[in-house]
């Protein structure tokens, strides 16, 4: 623990409308994967910590599934229920857009987080995308006008650029505390959530467009064997015609999407994985609250 009078420490909301970056910047100022990525919107579900430490003070990040207009499915509402009540007891939130684009969802975060009624930073991500750079200055002008802002960030989370700067504006709005949790700690989920996570991802990497949206993964085995992590994991779908998407042409697919899986566990975990995959079926999951509940959506 910090013996240091001015360590600042506190709980910082990533927000924003879905596939901004909210995971990428969690995980570029945590140093670690707990937050998984991938081209397809929605791809976090779950409210998760991230635990960014640096020698001046300790940044909770409260990673959050994208903000969503239209609420079609129990699931939409589900992860809308999730951000929004990730604004209880933080002390900053981020607003993360997208450098050049503004629209309705981006608006619908931004006033989550002023109803909230703490100090919001503008993170301008995915600035390395912007062909005319005199174009940011103009944008960001644009979207400040009217809105108090604590501060402005251009990054590029991806490549690390700008985040030195945004971690000092940040931490300058926190209060004076020792650390919250061990500065080898990186998340507060288990490895068991983790691993399903990582599963999750690998199927929306290897799947793209093809993947059905309503897929979910849990868990059923997680034991300790020696220095071996033996996994069972289990991939639901809603019909039969998206299990076959899932396994493929001769078992393929689901080949692919374990081993890919594998390699990131022994390198989040530090230890030999046995994954084993299954893909089952479950009708109208995705739109079930009870069905939400038992594979663990908050």
């Amino acid at each position: 623990m910090s013996d240091n009078p001015n360590h600042r420490c506190g709980s910082v909301a990533v927000i924003g409308r879905p596939n901004v970056g909210k995971s990428t910047l969690t995980n570029a100022l945590v140093g670690a994967k707990v937050s998984i990525v991938s081209n397809r919107p929605q791809t976090t579900r779950h409210r998760l910590l991230g635990i960014a430490t640096f020698p001046e003070g300790q940044l909770v990040m409260v990673d959050t599934p994208g903000l969503h207009k239209v609420q079609k499915r129990a699931m939409n509402r589900v992860m809308n229920r999730a951000a929004r009540g990730a604004l209880e007891g933080v002390d900053v939130g981020l607003l993360v857009i997208e450098a050049g684009r503004w629209d309705e969802e981006d608006g619908l975060a931004c006033k989550v987080l002023e109803d909230a009624g703490i100090p919001v930073v503008l993170v301008v991500n995915k600035i390395d995308r912007i062909k005319e750079k005199g174009e940011l200055l103009p944008f960001i002008a644009q979207i400040s006008e009217g809105r108090n802002f604590a501060a402005v960030h251009p990054i590029s989370a991806q490549k690390h650029k700008g985040l030195e700067a945004l971690v000092k504006d940040v931490m300058a709005l926190l209060p004076l505390a020792p650390p919250m949790f061990g500065e080898d700690e990186i998340t507060d989920r288990s490895q068991r959530f983790l691993a399903g996570e990582l599963v999750r991802e690998q199927l929306m990497r290897q799947l793209g467009e093809e993947l059905p949206y309503a897929t979910t993964v849990e868990i059923e085995r997680f034991a300790e064997d020696g220095n071996l992590l033996r996994i069972g994991a289990v991939i639901w779908v809603e019909r039969e015609g998206q299990k076959a998407i899932v396994i493929g042409k001769g078992g393929i697919r689901l080949k692919e999407i374990g081993a890919k899986a594998r390699i990131q566990m022994e390198r989040l975990f530090g230890a030999k994985v046995f994954l084993e995959t299954w893909v089952r079926v479950r009708e109208g999951w995705s739109d079930d609250e009870s069905a939400l509940k038992a594979f663990g959506y908050e």
